[in-house]
Formats: structure tokens, sequence, C-alpha cells
């Protein structure tokens, strides 16, 4: 190779050479960068745990990985975040929950905590929350019994907790004669409903001298709004259907449920802030939970971009394409989650009666009891306000 007087071809291959060097230097400072991030969380290196350990304690330092550190991330995201002033907690409920007893230990506590602004929860559980609400008894038990026995002796099983047959007969009587009322002959959406029967499971606890033993009498004290999504598919709603062959004029309001529900969560991001929503278990209830956005956004036609927080407890996988086991990246395409709010999403893989217990008792120690939003009370103006959002996105023609 000749070089000229001026050097040119020398300074051109020194230049080169520089160049390459330099981003070789930055490629290699750029994946220490990303090592750095890889490694950047808390060293695994646990203490003994102690006899004095505290649940905070047991779930902070030594829930470390796998599905116990998911839980400690649950944990995290709930009392961080999710709990602030300017989000509105929604909760679903499945799964045999109430029967065990986290009515009455977990999710009553949490909602006079100001932990929980809404429900959406399956009939049964509410059916079987009724029982504790009439001083009614479940007993601990084993799964191992010979059930054809249990039917002749008329004891009743769920799994490994065993009653008396006329607890159900007792509480049925409860449910058809409250629904008998006058002030129960119109059509109403569940919220309405259940803010009702709270009443009157409120009553019956003071008269019983047991107060606070039901989520349906709290709930109504507390101004907390319950749905069911399928008020059909329970005791509750077996029991409406025998008074409607009597005349009974009682009618769920389905449209009511899905615009109310929705207008919460349109509240919740227009005059509140955020919104979150705390899964336990899947199945109907978590679908109405969520389907509240893509209701907004597609059928509704307002604009919107998704739930901001999203926490759920399961035992469902993802890979059967069942909705219990649907990830929050996936409900990303339905609209039903902001995208640019996946890190604060959290999915714990286990039982919610080991969960919700530990995740209760970490919130009540962490966060202090917030003033009550009582949702319930202003049901009307959230669907004004919906309504007038709708009307005003048909009339300019995008929907």
């Amino acid at each position: 190779m000749s070089i000229n007087k001026s050097g040119s071809t020398l300074k051109t291959t020194v230049k080169n050479k520089t160049t390459v060097k330099n981003k070789t230097t930055v490629k290699v400072t750029a994946e220490k960068k990303a090592v750095k991030k890889y490694l950047s969380g808390k060293v695994i290196n646990p203490s003994p745990i102690q006899a004095d350990i505290t649940v905070r304690e047991l779930i902070d330092e030594h829930f470390l990985a796998y599905n116990a550190g998911r839980v400690r991330e649950a944990c995290h995201l709930f009392t961080k975040k999710m709990l602030k002033d300017d989000v509105v907690v929604g909760m679903t409920l499945t799964g045999a929950l109430t029967p065990a007893g986290l009515g009455k230990s977990a999710i009553i506590p949490l909602i006079k905590a100001g932990f929980v602004d809404f429900i959406i929860s399956t009939g049964a559980n509410l059916y079987h929350d009724a029982h504790f609400g009439l001083g009614l008894k479940l007993h601990q038990g084993s799964p191992f019994v010979d059930d054809t026995r249990l039917r002749n002796e008329q004891v009743v099983r769920i799994y490994d907790i065993l009653f008396d047959y006329t607890v159900l007969l007792d509480t049925d009587s409860f449910f058809r004669q409250v629904i008998g009322e006058k002030e129960f002959q119109r059509e109403m959406s569940t919220a309405v409903f259940h803010n009702k029967i709270g009443k009157y499971l409120a009553a019956r606890e003071t008269l019983l001298k047991i107060p606070d033993s039901s989520i349906l009498s709290v709930a109504y004290k507390c101004g907390v709004p319950i749905y069911t999504s399928s008020p059909g598919d329970s005791s509750i709603g077996m029991n409406f259907a025998a008074l409607a062959l009597e005349g009974n004029k009682m009618k769920f309001d389905i449209a009511a449920d899905i615009n109310e529900t929705a207008a919460i969560v349109l509240n919740a991001k227009r005059r509140v802030g955020k919104s979150a929503i705390f899964i336990l278990g899947g199945g109907s209830p978590k679908n109405f939970a969520l389907q509240t956005e893509p209701q907004i956004q597609e059928v509704l036609g307002i604009d919107e971009k998704g739930h901001d927080y999203f926490l759920q407890v399961t035992d469902a996988r993802p890979d059967t394409g069942g909705l219990s086991g649907a990830t929050p990246s996936e409900a990303v395409s339905w609209g039903k989650v902001d995208p640019e709010q996946l890190p604060n999403t959290v999915v714990a893989y286990l039982d919610s009666t080991v969960a919700l217990p530990l995740i209760c008792s970490y919130a009540l120690t962490t966060v202090k009891p917030k003033k009550l939003k009582r949702l319930y009370d202003s049901l009307d103006t959230f669907v004004g306000d919906l309504k007038k959002e709708y009307l005003k996105v048909k009339k300019s023609g995008r929907r």
C-alpha cells in the first residue's frame, strides 16, 4: 500500500482502528450494564428464621424465589402501589373461600380498613358467607371420609369442611323470607340486591350479638358494592327462581351490573386516578372485573387504556386457554390492562387460602387504614357520567 505525502491513508487506518475500538468499548460497557441489571437483585443469603418472626419479616426476608417470591411481590404491589389514595381497588372471589372462613379472617378486615372498594364474587361465596351472619356452624374435618355415609347422616362436605344439612335449609329459608319483602319486588342490580341483603344480615348479627360476621353485612355498612357475574349460578339464584314460581316480582338487572362496574372503573380513572384489580382465583368474576375496560373502550367507544394494576392468585395454568389462567400480558391484547403498566402486574400460582391471609396480614401491618370511598353511595352519579361520555362519543360519529 502506498502512502501519499500527506499521510492520509495512515490517518484513515488509525481512525478506522479507533472507531472499531470505540464501538467494542461501547458494546462491552453495554453488556456489563445489562449483566449488572440482571444481578441487581438482593443477594440470596437469608438469616435463620427466628421463633418470634412477624409475617411481614417472614415475607420480606424469606420469601425469596418461585411462588414465594411472587407472594412477596404481590404484597409489595398491593401495599406500595394499589393502596395509595388515588387508586380504586376491586376484588374478585372464586373458589370456596367463605366456607373456609376467609371472609371473617381476611376479606372483612380488608374492607373495614378501606383496602377493598368493590367486589365481584361468585354467588356461592356470598351464599356461604351468609352462614356466618346467621350464626350457623361449619366445622373442620377430613376429605378422607365416606360421602355416601355423610349423605345418609345429612352431613355436607366441601373438601375438608363439614356441616349439617340444616345449615343449607336455614340459609335458604332466610333468603326466601327476605326476598319476599316488599322492597325486593322490583328489578335491581346485584349490587343493590346484596346491599339490601347485607342490611338484613347486619340486623340478624346485632340480634345474635355477632357483629361483622359476614362480608355482605360489612360491605353494606362500608358502602362497598358487591356484584355477582352469574346470579343464577348459586343457591341464592335457586331460591330466587323458586320464589318466581310463586309470583315474586324481583328480577336481576344484568345491564345495570355491566354499566355500574364500567362506571366505577371510568370514575376511578377520571376522578380518582387509577384502577386496580385484585383477583382471587379466576373464573367469571375475573372476566367480569376485567371486561369493564373493553366495555368502556370497545363497546362504548370511550378513550381509555386499561386497568393500571393487576394482582392475581391462582392455581390455573395459562396454556389450557381458560380465562382463569390468562396472563396480564394476554389481557393487554384485549385492552383490559394498560400495556404501559405491565411491570405493575403480579401473578402468584398458589392456593388463595394460603396467599390471602399472608397478603392481608402484610397489608394491615404495613399500611394505615384509609378513608372508605363508599362507592355504593355514588353509583347513580357514576353511571350518569358514563352515559354522558358515551352519548358524546355517539353524537360525534365515532360510535
